[in-house]
């Protein structure tokens, strides 16, 4: 395995996120580094029944309160798992984008994600490991969280 230096690890908030992330501490482990854990807060209007974007004035979405609560939930699951001294970032984005964007400016050599089998209309939207995977230079890995 190589020497990994700068770790990403892509958290969800999902029900699996802790198996990732004890996946991602064990690599860590391994090769004596520390871990980033990154959320993308995603924005997604609401769509009507065609697939449309609905527009509508009555429609509002605090995202730095989005942001907020993200934050809060990132560091008591940093906290859970020990890892307070780590880095982490709440960035308000797409996930597929902001995770690549993420990780070319700062040099990660590893990214970790979990995937969670998506299949019907999940397939065909595309998933953020599948983008990750071929956006990036870096070695990625996704670990299998789902159906």
């Amino acid at each position: 395995m190589s020497d990994y230096q700068n770790i990403l690890v892509a958290v969800d908030f999902s029900e699996t996120a802790d198996h990732v992330i004890k996946r991602a501490q064990d690599i860590a482990r391994r090769n004596n580094t520390g871990l980033t854990l990154l959320h993308v807060v995603e924005y997604v209007p609401p769509i009507d029944i065609a697939y449309e974007p609905v527009i509508s004035s009555s429609w509002v979405i605090d995202e730095e309160l989005l942001a907020k609560q993200a934050r809060e939930k990132l560091d008591k699951i940093c906290a859970e798992h020990g890892l307070e001294n780590s880095t982490h970032i709440v960035i308000t984005g797409t996930p597929k984008y902001e995770i690549v964007q993420y990780a070319e400016e700062n040099q990660c050599d590893l990214i970790i994600l979990g995937s969670h089998g998506r299949h019907g209309i999940g397939l065909l939207l595309g998933s953020t490991a599948n983008t990750v995977l071929h956006a990036m230079p870096c070695d990625i890995l996704a670990i299998k969280t789902g159906d």
